[in-house]
């Protein structure tokens, strides 16, 4: 799928072309490909891991996993958005859970906001012992080209 975007370098508009590399199938329902192949981009940002944090630094949403879902794809979108961007321009995505079995019982969050955006980024999902923040379940790092 092509997507237009502004190439700062020059003021023209080119298209980021996405083509979903996916030699089994079952991914692709679960909300993401097995790989993307991502031609003819100009930016990419790199975002470091986003978690249920207010703007004032303080955890959200302790013992919700899929309210810190929704609140970590949101500060995922504030760091999008002010680079230019949106989910839609997500080509990879890690997520850290101190709870794999818990996330998937709340993985709806993150598949339909994905969906909404149009996008199955690459996805690979790490159950760790614990985050940065003790309370905090959930962590998602996502790289974007635009």
């Amino acid at each position: 799928m092509g997507v237009p975007i502004l190439d700062d370098s020059n003021g023209v508009d080119v298209t980021m072309e996405r083509t979903a590399v996916n030699p089994v199938t079952w991914s692709a329902p679960m909300g993401f490909h097995q790989g993307e192949v991502v031609s003819g981009h100009t930016r990419t940002l790199y975002c470091s891991g986003q978690t249920a944090m207010s703007r004032d630094g303080e955890p959200l949403h302790p013992g919700d996993m899929a309210a810190q879902v929704a609140s970590s794809l949101d500060n995922l979108e504030a760091v999008l958005g002010e680079a230019g961007m949106s989910l839609a321009n997500l080509v990879r995505l890690n997520v850290y859970t101190t709870d794999v079995d818990l996330l998937f019982q709340h993985y709806g969050v993150l598949v339909s906001r994905l969906g909404a955006a149009g996008v199955a980024p690459p996805t690979t999902m790490l159950g760790v012992t614990r985050l940065a923040i003790p309370v905090l379940m959930v962590e998602l790092e996502g790289t974007a080209v635009g």
